[in-house]
């Protein structure tokens, strides 16, 4: 029998990558996006979820402005607390399990290698602890959800759109006659959509509980990421690196990030591509969409 599946979320660069890949999957899917339900509601939330009785709810939805949590943490814990709250009562009661989608920030970065879902957590600003408490709300309601930690989300969902990600940003900025500054002190993963609801997908039909950490594979600077994208691009823009010190931030940022993807692949999930081959699929699919 398939899956009986729920994606809150659905318009975004995860969102949309999940209702493409549960349908092709067989999942008898529903999805909703922001004008469909305010998942901040727990009544909305339940009886959306009991009408359509699914076995897996996937919770792709976020608030995901760091810098402006600063000042608004009130919207940051709305979006990524009170709604994780409300959707994992939600599953309980309707004896699904939740899927739900977490940050590498929860980290401070003070390490050199690849984070493990071991590490200690120790997040350093509004939108980074608000995070961290969807992931214990998630924990607290449903023993049994599965929580994924992930970086750099891009995906094609965010050509065009008002924010976009990283790749669009960079090629925004190539079309301008100045010099693109990026840091190069910043190390990170960056993770393509596409992959990410993969793996996501993978696990929940392996029956995974708990944290499971899923980045772009190879720890790599943001600085160096950038030049991934306009080499992929056939672009050659003024490229120059920055630094921390010179590039301040209203939020604070974990200066390493990267996520070890060794659990995931120990219980028989396929390692994600490359960063280079994903930025490559990227351009394709934003060429196709042109």
């Amino acid at each position: 029998m398939a899956d009986r599946v729920v994606i809150f979320g659905r318009a975004g660069q995860l969102g949309t990558e999940l209702v493409r890949l549960c349908t092709e999957r067989g999942c008898v899917t529903h999805a909703f996006g922001r004008g469909d339900v305010d998942v901040t509601n727990a009544a909305a939330v339940e009886e959306l979820v009991i009408r359509h009785t699914p076995t897996l709810v996937y919770n792709a939805t976020a608030y995901n402005m760091v810098d402006v949590a600063e000042r608004e943490p009130e919207a940051a814990f709305a979006g990524n607390v009170l709604a994780v709250r409300n959707l994992s009562m939600a599953c309980r009661n309707a004896d699904a399990k939740f899927v739900h989608f977490s940050t590498d920030y929860v980290f401070d970065g003070e390490t050199d290698r690849p984070y493990s879902e071991d590490d200690e957590t120790h997040p350093l600003g509004a939108y980074a602890v608000s995070k961290l408490a969807g992931e214990l709300f998630a924990r607290a309601y449903t023993p049994d959800a599965l929580i994924i930690r992930t970086c750099g989300v891009f995906g094609l969902a965010g050509v065009g759109t008002a924010r976009g990600n990283f790749v669009e940003t960079m090629l925004r900025l190539a079309t301008r006659p100045d010099p693109i500054r990026v840091v190069e002190d910043y190390i990170a993963s960056p993770t393509y959509a596409p992959e990410l609801a993969r793996c996501a997908v993978d696990l929940a039909t392996l029956g995974a509980t708990g944290i499971f950490h899923v980045g772009g594979g190879t720890p790599v600077s943001w600085f160096d990421f950038a030049r991934t994208i306009f080499e992929e691009a056939g672009l050659n823009p003024e490229l120059r690196p920055t630094n921390a010190r010179e590039y301040r931030t209203p939020a604070r940022r974990p200066r390493f990030s990267a996520l070890s993807n060794a659990k995931m692949e120990r219980l028989g999930v396929a390692p994600v591509m490359p960063l280079r081959d994903t930025v490559r699929a990227y351009m394709a699919g934003r060429t196709a969409r042109q």
